[in-house]
């Protein structure tokens, strides 16, 4: 079986290793751990408003981010599976919408499992929401784990 765990960092994208890492898998089972990043630009008329040191500063801030949250899951996912399951890790530039589904596809994975922010219709809207494009456009089953924090949050307010 092949496993696509997505993540971002949030407390959402945790929840969702949470749950990988608390289920028995097949022997044998493999689970790739990816997240995506794009750097933010700055909407502007003008096409050549950033230096390229800045532009190379921003990538390398990003892509740090994205290797510290991918380790951080891959290394609690190895941890708390046994020895027969493999975790590999990936970091995919690009929309992260475009390129789950993209490596989902190459990778030929059986599950994908991703966090859900749980917005409502006007942020869905405005944001977008990477799990609903997953949920809509994967070739295979996909698994959306809701935080338990999050829930008890907006019950509480």
């Amino acid at each position: 079986m092949k496993v696509l765990v997505a993540v971002d960092g949030s407390l959402y994208s945790e929840a969702a290793v949470s749950e990988v890492s608390s289920r028995q898998w097949p022997e044998s089972t493999e689970i790739k751990v990816v997240t995506a990043f794009e750097i933010p630009m700055m909407p502007t008329p003008e096409v050549w408003v950033l230096q390229s040191e800045d532009y190379d500063q921003m990538e390398k801030i990003v892509r740090e981010r994205a290797e510290a949250t991918v380790n951080s899951a891959a290394s609690k996912l190895a941890g708390s599976l046994g020895a027969s399951i493999t975790v590999t890790k990936e970091i995919l530039p690009g929309s992260p919408k475009i390129v789950i589904v993209e490596k989902t596809d190459q990778w030929q994975a059986d599950l994908i499992v991703v966090g859900s922010h749980g917005y409502g219709p006007w942020h869905r809207f405005l944001l977008g929401s990477v799990s609903q494009v997953v949920v809509s456009h994967a070739h295979c089953s996909v698994e959306v784990v809701r935080s338990r924090k999050h829930d008890e949050a907006v019950k509480a307010a």
